[in-house]
C-alpha cells in the first residue's frame, strides 16, 4: 500500500493540466497558476501547448510525450522530477490519460513515489452526458473504436449486453461508419450525437441510430461524442458467459471481487450466483 500527499511539505506534484476542449475561457486560473509556476511543461504536442500557452502570455521550455514515445518520455520526465524540476502535463484537449497519453507517465511516477495531481477542467465525454438526456448514474465510457469495420464489430458486440449507458469518442470521417455498425450489432437504440462543444458551432443531435446514420456526412464536422442508450431488454445469460465477463473484467486489472460485483450491476444477476458458478 502507498500513501501520497500531493501537497506534503509545499512540494510541487507531476500535475496533469485539463486543457480547453473549445473554449478558451475553460483555461482555469489555477492552471495557468501551476502552468506558469512549472520548469517544463510536458505535452502531447508541443505545437499546440506552444499555442495555448502563448495566449496567456506563458513562455516555458515544452517536452513532448505523445502516444509514439510515451514510455522513454514518461522515464526522461521522471527524470527531471528526481532531479527537482517542476514538472506538468496536458494533452491537446481535455484530460490527458483519456483516449490520450499519459497513463504510463502517471504509473510511472507513482512507482517512485511522486505524488500525482489534476488540474480540473472540462471533459468532451462528461459534458456529452450530462447534456445528453440519457441516464448518467451509470454509464461505461469506451473511447474510440477500432478503425478496422471488423475489429469495431467485435468490440461494440462485446457490450451488447451492457445495460447502462455506453460513451463513444469518434472522428468525423468515421461517424457514419459507425453509427451504422452500432445499428447493426445493437438494434436502433437511441442516441446523443455531441460535436464542436463549447465552440461557436456547439450541435447536440438526438433521435435513433438509424435517424442519424442517415445525415449527409459533410453536416458532421469536429469531433464526437456519441452517447447510446443502454440495453434494456430481457436477457437470459448462459453460465460460461458470465464466467467469461467475470474474467474479462479481472484481466483488465479489477480484483476477482470488484470483477463479480461490476458482472452483477452488468447482468443484473445476484452476486451469490456468480459466486457459485466461480467457487
Amino acid at each position: 500500500m502507498k500513501r501520497n500527499k500531493s501537497f506534503d511539505k509545499g512540494n510541487f506534484p507531476l500535475y496533469l493540466i485539463a486543457t480547453p476542449i473549445g473554449n478558451l475561457k475553460e483555461f482555469s486560473s489555477r492552471a495557468i497558476e501551476i502552468v506558469s509556476d512549472a520548469d517544463i511543461v510536458a505535452a502531447e504536442d508541443t505545437r499546440n501547448a506552444y499555442d495555448l500557452l502563448m495566449k496567456f502570455g506563458i513562455k516555458k521550455e515544452t517536452y513532448s510525450l505523445r502516444e509514439h514515445n510515451e514510455k522513454e518520455a514518461s522515464q526522461h520526465l521522471i527524470s527531471l522530477i528526481k532531479a527537482g524540476k517542476k514538472v506538468v502535463y496536458m494533452s491537446d484537449a481535455g484530460y490527458p490519460g483519456i483516449s490520450d497519453p499519459g497513463h504510463i507517465l502517471v504509473k510511472e511516477a507513482i512507482e517512485n513515489d511522486i505524488p500525482v495531481s489534476t488540474v480540473s477542467g472540462s471533459s468532451a465525454f462528461i459534458n456529452a452526458l450530462v447534456a445528453s438526456g440519457l441516464e448518467t448514474n451509470h454509464f461505461f465510457f469506451y473511447g474510440f473504436l477500432s478503425a478496422k469495420d471488423g475489429e469495431a464489430k467485435e468490440e461494440i458486440n462485446s457490450l451488447k449486453a451492457l445495460r447502462n449507458t455506453i460513451v463513444f469518442y469518434e472522428a468525423p470521417h468515421r461517424i457514419i461508419r459507425t453509427l451504422k455498425l452500432l445499428k447493426e450489432v445493437l438494434g436502433n437504440r437511441y442516441v446523443c450525437l455531441a460535436r464542436e462543444l463549447t465552440k461557436i458551432n456547439e450541435e447536440y443531435i438526438r433521435g435513433t441510430l438509424e435517424e442519424l446514420s442517415n445525415i449527409e456526412e459533410d453536416t458532421l464536422k469536429g469531433e464526437m461524442v456519441l452517447i447510446i442508450d443502454g440495453n434494456h431488454d430481457e436477457i437470459i445469460f448462459k453460465d460460461d458467459e458470465i464466467t467469461s465477463r467475470v474474467a474479462y473484467f479481472v484481466s483488465l486489472g479489477l480484483s476477482q471481487k470488484d470483477a463479480i460485483n461490476v458482472v452483477s450491476e452488468e447482468f443484473k444477476i445476484n452476486k451469490n450466483y456468480i459466486k457459485k458458478l466461480l467457487f
